[in-house]
């Protein structure tokens, strides 16, 4: 049975976006390799058209290669990498208004919970859950088996939250990890 993971950057009072909508942390060269190397074990990415719509960037990023420019930094260098593996990485996109997907993506306008339940019984790679809304409807019927968290060292006061409002779930600790920037990382097993 394949494993749907659910990761996000988080405030430290668990928003995704501030209140004005706006994002708030980015990863630097350290904790964008720690991405890449979770994204290259992945068997499939899902999206919901909000965070496709973000993600699509990465389609074209190595297009706009910096590798040209006098000095590259290591963010620079962990931002192509992470180009090359989302391009390659299979992409299914949830969306009913979207009206086609780039790449290495197909667009799907069944209903999410019964495409998860289907894929996590094949073979493959884990799944990741990208998009807070998405999650919370997988989250509602148990089928996100891990949630990765990364903290970020700021305090929104509102906003788009990791969970759902009336949302619980039980979660066991299973690995920590803090990295220069701060940034705390939080993997969890559902229970």
């Amino acid at each position: 049975m394949r494993t749907v993971i659910y990761s996000m950057g988080v405030s430290l009072d668990c928003y995704i976006v501030g209140p004005d909508g706006n994002g708030w942390g980015a990863p630097d060269a350290e904790l964008h390799r720690f991405h890449n190397q979770q994204t290259s074990e992945l068997g499939l990415h899902l999206l919901g058209r909000g965070l496709y719509e973000v993600m699509v960037f990465w389609e074209t990023a190595e297009e706009r290669n910096p590798s040209a420019l006098a000095s590259v930094s290591e963010l620079d260098v962990a931002q192509l990498e992470f180009a090359r593996i989302w391009k390659q990485l299979p992409k299914l996109v949830f969306s009913k208004s979207l009206a086609a997907v780039e790449g290495n993506a197909r667009l799907s306008r069944a209903d999410p919970v019964q495409t998860v339940q289907a894929l996590k019984e094949e073979d493959g790679g884990p799944i990741a859950v990208g998009g807070p809304d998405l999650a919370a409807t997988l989250t509602a019927h148990q089928l996100i088996d891990e949630y990765h968290v990364f903290v970020y060292p700021v305090a929104l006061g509102g906003g788009k939250p990791f969970f759902a409002d009336h949302t619980r779930v039980n979660l066991e600790l299973l690995e920590t990890r803090t990295f220069s920037n701060r940034v705390v990382y939080l993997r969890y097993r559902r229970t």
